[in-house]
């Protein structure tokens, strides 16, 4: 079953840290874009930080400087490294992948990707 599972979330005072992990149920992983998105109540999904298929990488301009995305590609396994958090950074957080389509640079367009994950919810307090 090709799927795409979350883990990680929590609740964490501003200033903290917190790493997200998506393991991916994918027969092809190294070559495919991958990314992170987030939703926070009332707002419209925006990507946060995305990976290709050359480890290159994009950041959302609200998470530059603060997190950091990476992948294993052995384990299938992508992560999201977030420091200094905000209580602007509250939402839940989802994995994505952009399967069977051309794959450079990342892309931070939430129409880009085809896979989705079930999200994981982040909550920083002030």
């Amino acid at each position: 079953q090709v799927q795409l599972v979350e883990s990680g979330g929590g609740s964490v005072q501003a200033g903290g840290s917190l790493r997200l992990s998506c393991v991916a149920s994918l027969r092809t992983y190294s070559s495919v874009c991958m990314g992170w998105f987030r939703q926070a109540p009332g707002k419209e999904r925006e990507g946060v930080a995305t990976i290709d298929g050359d480890g290159r990488t994009r950041y959302g301009d609200s998470v530059k400087g603060r997190f950091t995305i990476s992948k294993d590609n052995a384990k299938k396994t992508l992560f999201l490294q977030m420091n200094s958090l905000k209580p602007e950074d509250t939402a839940m957080y989802y994995c994505a992948a952009r399967l069977f389509q051309y794959c450079s640079g990342g892309y931070l367009g939430v129409g880009e990707y085809n896979l989705w994950g079930q999200g994981t919810q982040v909550t920083v307090s002030s």
